[in-house]
């Protein structure tokens, strides 16, 4: 392949893609309103998908890099992305919890929730492209704002 990944990494991706909109949907998890029963402590069931998905990950996170010295598909070496937890964190936490919080959905149980026929959920989805263009767009503008007097952003 041109971008030097190996045969298998798309075909893997869309598998994967295609177990978790799956599960999602098999656990009820792509209906809104068994989310916004979960956000009101009314049906904890969520937790335990959560939960599931935390054990799978952590213990790939910490398994696989000591068992095998680069990624079997895109032959990269296994590195930490270390965040710090710094205000736009913070604040971009907060407001994806209450747009989770409004609509009932996060992103990935949204594209799940297309699949099982709510096409009303594209109205969140919509809305959460636009958000996302106006927040890079604001990144830039602020950045070019900041970049042209002087000053440093954050």
């Amino acid at each position: 392949m041109s971008d030097g990944r190996h045969p298998l990494f798309y075909p893997l991706v869309v598998l994967g893609g295609l177990l978790q909109g799956f599960g999602l949907a098999y656990s009820g998890m792509a209906r809104p309103e068994v989310v916004l029963d979960f956000l009101q402590f009314e049906d904890l069931g969520l937790l335990l998908v959560m939960g599931g998905a935390a054990v799978v990950s952590g213990l790939t996170f910490f398994v696989v890099p000591r068992v095998l010295d680069r990624a079997p598909l895109t032959g990269d070496t296994h590195g930490r992305r270390v965040k710090s937890m710094d205000r736009n964190v913070i604040i971009g936490g907060g407001i994806f919890g209450v747009g989770w919080g409004v609509s009932g959905i996060c992103p990935g149980a949204a594209y799940a929730s297309v699949g099982i026929g709510n096409v009303e959920i594209l109205w969140a989805i919509a809305g959460m492209f636009i958000g996302a263009y106006v927040q890079a767009y604001w990144r830039a503008h602020r950045t070019g704002t900041t970049a042209s007097t002087g000053a440093t952003s954050d």
